[in-house]
């Protein structure tokens, strides 16, 4: 294999082109693709859109935000799918492609979405909620460097190609080689490697085996994704004047930060369908459902450091991988939330508007990752259970209702 340090050329010459792709226009992709869209630097962004691509090819995206003021984002190009923009590519190929797109891996396989779009010195950068949403990746294109990104943002598309910013621009990116893979210990009776994937059947994840060409060695591509983790940081801190855009050479560092934002998602948005509808601030006020809520938080936050510490081998040489520095414990993230009247999680707002529900990535593979390391999370894997019992539930009725079954 080569050293990769070929890799090492978009952002370091002047007189290059980088050439970025977000696959996924939604509000959060569309916030950060504009602020990373810099023609005089020689960075060019492109879009691929679905439901939105026509306002976006004819008008752009309008922003309102909290941060920037108002203005509009016009992309170098904007494509109405993967397979136009994979015909357009450019001759050097696409250096970064960027997934925004939700997390649905009981539904679809975004490593098998981008396949077209990858080429040998493509970067690939995952902007999404929940733990092991890399694993598809990884196992798909064993020797592209992957970014992992954790982001804290509050935007919504208020319409298509319209996006409020209303707080928060936070996002941070490190590596990705091996880290979050479910491991399952031995791979199945065969001894082969195995990694979680979805099927279309029946909804559940089961295991496939990993796909040849093995990875490249963990040391290079964590080397490779740090450096592109680090470009991102600085394109949009230095240019796009997101001020709270950082980068970790540490890749374990990164997921700890995933485990922390699990600590969030995963115990106020289950819950908030569960309850009946309830708003996060809502739902605290009531004494048994806080109680709940930071029974949930604290067995994340009890689990995320065995996790972590048994993929990498910590424990002997005394490094603590979690919780992050800084980082806000359950009782100070609930008196916040105290405050966050009217507020509903995202998985609420998806489940009131009949969409699928990021389930598998927030709920169902944190219990694995934790149980493939000796590590059981009994609340969490309750939550689980109902809330994918609720989704099939749901789905089966509306199945009878249109004569489907």
């Amino acid at each position: 294999m080569t050293s990769g340090l070929e890799n090492l050329q978009p952002g370091l010459d002047p007189d290059r082109p980088v050439h970025i792709l977000f696959v996924g226009a939604g509000a959060v992709g569309c916030f950060y693709a504009s602020r990373l869209h810099y023609p005089s630097h020689n960075l060019h962004v492109s879009l691929v859109a679905r439901s939105n691509y026509k306002a976006l090819a004819d008008h752009g995206v309008h922003l309102q935000t909290h941060t920037f003021g108002d203005y509009t984002f016009r992309p170098h190009a904007v494509f109405p799918s993967v397979a136009e923009a994979a015909g357009a590519r450019p001759s050097s190929g696409w250096d970064y492609v960027i997934v925004t797109t939700k997390a649905l891996p009981d539904r679809s396989d975004d490593s098998a979405l981008i396949a077209p779009l990858v080429g040998p010195h493509s970067c690939i950068v995952l902007i999404q909620n929940g733990l092991g949403v890399e694993q598809p990746h990884r196992s798909r294109f064993p020797a592209n460097p992957i970014v992992s990104a954790v982001t804290v943002i509050s935007a919504v598309q208020t319409s298509p190609g319209s996006v409020r910013q209303n707080r928060w621009t936070r996002i941070h990116l490190g590596p990705y080689s091996h880290s979050a893979s479910f491991d399952l210990a031995s791979g199945g009776q065969d001894g082969k490697p195995r990694l979680p994937r979805g099927d279309d059947t029946t909804g559940a994840v089961t295991l496939a085996e990993v796909p040849s060409p093995a990875p490249a060695d963990t040391k290079t591509l964590q080397a490779l994704g740090a450096h592109h983790a680090l470009l991102l940081a600085d394109w949009w801190a230095r240019l796009g004047l997101i001020r709270d855009a950082h980068a970790t050479r540490d890749e374990l560092a990164l997921q700890s930060l995933r485990w922390h934002k699990l600590c969030i998602n995963a115990a106020f948005n289950p819950s908030a369908v569960l309850s009946g509808g309830r708003g996060n601030a809502d739902m605290i006020s009531d004494p048994e459902l806080r109680r709940h809520i930071e029974g949930i938080m604290n067995e994340i936050w009890d689990a995320a450091p065995k996790v972590l510490a048994a993929h990498a081998g910590e424990e002997e040489s005394g490094k603590k991988p979690f919780p992050p520095e800084g980082a806000a414990e359950p009782e100070r993230i609930l008196k916040s939330t105290e405050r966050n009247v009217g507020s509903k999680p995202s998985m609420l707002l998806d489940w009131e508007a009949g969409r699928p529900l990021e389930v598998e990535v927030i709920l169902g593979n944190p219990v694995r990752i934790a149980r493939a390391r000796g590590v059981e999370m009994p609340r969490l894997q309750s939550l689980y259970a109902l809330i994918r019992s609720a989704m099939q539930t749901r789905e089966r009725r509306e199945k009878e209702a249109q004569g489907k079954l």
